[in-house]
């Protein structure tokens, strides 16, 4: 994975997809300077998946997605949307949740605890039913960082029963969508080159 970080860009999509990544850190500097502590932190959030696309080497087009997504998912909480706009969170927890699911997937198949898409071996409903845990897992550990965040940082993060349970609902459909798109059509979601998983040990016993 260092290798694919390190590989400089080869096409103007994967140049677009470094810029986005040079905005993310951007965003965190402009997010501190203009709206506070607690924003950039929001915004550095960001960064892990920013940088997690790149190391997975995944193609050009769905990096652009995963950057574009976080980013505007984490720059529509700093200038409140979220709030103002009542069912803006609905599309963004939907793309977001599937984006961030097939990132966590496709890292789970680079450390050899899942099937790559595309590897021998490799099952539909399988991938699909991983994809989703994990896309309502990532929802539900940011409706909790959303709640700590509410309840010991500052009240002015929007968070309720009601917005909890849409975001995690549509984060969970997201997820589902993301992981049959993944499990239909490997070759657009997947890395351009990625290495066969370990076999996983078979539960029976000789």
């Amino acid at each position: 994975m260092i290798d694919n970080f390190l590989r400089p860009a080869r096409s103007g999509a994967e140049h677009t997809a470094d810029a986005l990544r040079v905005l993310g850190v951007l965003s965190v500097v402009l997010a501190l300077l203009f709206h506070g502590l607690t924003d950039a932190a929001i915004v550095a959030f960001t960064l892990p998946g920013l940088m997690l696309a790149r190391f997975l080497g995944m193609r050009a087009w769905a990096d652009i997605t995963v950057s574009i997504t976080l980013l505007v998912a984490a720059w529509s909480n700093v200038v409140d949307l979220y709030r103002t706009v009542g069912w803006w969170d609905i599309p963004v927890h939907f793309v977001l949740a599937g984006a961030l699911a097939v990132v966590a997937y496709l890292f789970c198949a680079r450390a050899g605890i899942v099937r790559a898409p595309g590897a021998r071996g490799f099952g539909l409903a399988g991938a699909v039913v991983v994809t989703t845990a994990l896309g309502l897992a990532l929802g539900a550990l940011w409706e909790m960082v959303e709640w700590f965040g509410y309840a010991y940082l500052t009240d002015e993060i929007y968070v309720t029963y009601e917005d909890t349970v849409g975001d995690l609902a549509a984060g969970g459909f997201g997820a589902l969508l993301a992981g049959v798109l993944m499990a239909r059509g490997p070759g657009l979601l997947l890395p351009a080159a990625t290495p066969p998983a370990r076999p996983v040990p078979s539960s029976r016993h000789r």
